[in-house]
Order: structure tokens, then C-alpha cells, then sequence
């Protein structure tokens, strides 16, 4: 993995994805945009359709990773599902989700699940 910030946010992306599979989540798709932003990852659990946030970092130098998630980032998160539900044929309940991770070369990786997350 290089060091540039693409690369850690595509390796935070491929984390969260086995961490969601590993609890029992559907990975449905990634890196999928709409006119409001980007959703991360678009996962389902138990018929609910979850649009998943990841924010990833190296260390703690700036605050923990989920500091970024702010409440402008939630409006655009809540916008992209939005958009995304309408101009699909999906009619069941959906929610935005963030995985905040924490990547340093000493410690084992953190991965905090936030469920739910709105404004």
C-alpha cells in the first residue's frame, strides 16, 4: 500500500468491507456516486439497505478518524441514500452507517462501527 491518502482510504474501504462481511453484512456495492456525493459502500443486513461511510487514518495526530464525519459530511451522506432509494426500485427501510478506522504502524488496527448515524 502506498502512503498517499487514496490509497489508505481505498485500503479503509476494503477493511470495512471484510469487517461488515465477517459480521454477517452483504457487501452490495462501492465507491457508488450520485449527484450528492459518494457512498462508500452499500451493504444489507436483515432486509435493511445500509449505506456505509468510512473514514480512515494513520494516526491520531488530528483526532480520532470518525472527528471527520461532521455534520455537513451526514447531510451529504443522508442525500446520496436518499437520491440513491428514490431512483431505485428498493422500498424497505435503509440507514447510514460510519466505520471509523485507525491504521498505525505499532498498534493493531481499530475499527469502531457507528450505526445509525444521523443529524
Amino acid at each position: 500500500m502506498g502512503d498517499n491518502k487514496q490509497d489508505l482510504g481505498k485500503w479503509g474501504e476494503q477493511e470495512a468491507s471484510n469487517y461488515l462481511l465477517n459480521k454477517g453484512y452483504k457487501i452490495l456495492g462501492r465507491n457508488i456516486r450520485t449527484p450528492h456525493g459518494g457512498i462508500d459502500i452499500l451493504a444489507s443486513l436483515d432486509q435493511i439497505l445500509i449505506f456505509v461511510e468510512v473514514k480512515t487514518r494513520k494516526s491520531t495526530a488530528f483526532g480520532n478518524p470518525e472527528i471527520a464525519i461532521y455534520a455537513r459530511k451526514l447531510n451529504h451522506m443522508e442525500n446520496s441514500a436518499s437520491f440513491y432509494v428514490q431512483n431505485s426500485d428498493y422500498a424497505g427501510t435503509w440507514q447510514c452507517d460510519a466505520i471509523a478506522i485507525l491504521k498505525s504502524d505499532t498498534q493493531p488496527i481499530e475499527i469502531v462501527h457507528f450505526e445509525n448515524v444521523n443529524l
